[in-house]
């Protein structure tokens, strides 16, 4: 079983208490207007996965291949648009609006976003480097970065030599954060432990690949849609639960 992830924006970090009052340090990630606006299929597409957007915008404002493919799908077009590959059991159908409950406290997940960016920085800053001596003949070099060929052979800058350039704006992923808690009248969730990038970044969560996981709900919790003839979706402990209650 491979789950869909979430497509959140982080709000910013803050502390929370666990019931014996250890404060836990907590990244705030809101799942806000995040919807299913498309799904993959293995006739069609050759693979299963679900077709996620946050942050709902103008078709104007939106490149126009994606806001075809909302008209098409019928649903409105958004600012980010993520794919998220999952197995049969876990496809969501188009138009569930996503809740923060997808997730569980106490289960890991994988985050991932575009880190800040910190411009053009020099080797200490970048690789970390020691840099050459405060005095003993040093003269306006203490921050160089020394040395970085060879001179008969191969004459030349090796590439992967680590030098000054620019620094931050990648995409980085963050393994194995556990999840504090969820607020689902807010749609956030707490991660513990700092997630990449600026507040207001665009975060992917996932359910931690080298974690095992127990009681997730399949596909997802989520019951109300963006469509108005889209039909709520259960998963299969509601669907268990409401055959109970009508028996």
């Amino acid at each position: 079983m491979k789950r869909s992830g979430l497509i959140t924006t982080k709000v910013g970090m803050t502390r929370l208490y666990d019931d014996a009052g250890v404060a836990h340090p907590v990244t705030v990630l809101s799942v806000g207007d995040c919807a299913v606006i498309g799904n993959r299929t293995v006739e069609k597409n050759g693979y299963v996965a679900n077709v996620l957007g946050i942050r709902e915008a103008k078709a104007k404002h939106v490149a126009k291949p994606q806001a075809v493919a909302a008209e098409k799908a019928g649903v409105k077009p958004y600012r980010k648009i993520v794919e998220f590959r999952c197995t049969d059991d876990c496809v969501i159908p188009v138009g569930t609006q996503l809740s923060a409950s997808h997730f569980v406290a106490g289960q890991f997940v994988d985050v991932q976003a575009t880190s800040k960016g910190k411009g053009f920085q020099g080797a200490m800053k970048r690789h970390n480097f020691g840099g050459k001596e405060a005095t003993h003949g040093v003269l306006k070099a203490h921050r160089s970065l020394g040395g970085t060929g060879m001179r008969e052979w191969p004459g030349r800058v090796l590439k992967g030599k680590k030098m000054s350039g620019q620094m931050g704006n990648e995409t980085v992923t963050v393994q194995n954060l556990k999840v504090f808690g969820t607020d689902n009248e807010e749609n956030l969730v707490f991660v513990e432990g700092a997630v990449p990038g600026a507040n207001g970044t665009f975060v992917l969560i996932t359910d931690a690949i080298k974690k095992e996981h127990k009681d997730l709900p399949v596909p997802t919790t989520a019951k109300t849609d963006v469509k108005a003839d889209a039909e709520p979706v259960q998963t299969e402990a509601e669907t268990e639960s409401v055959a109970e209650v009508a028996e």
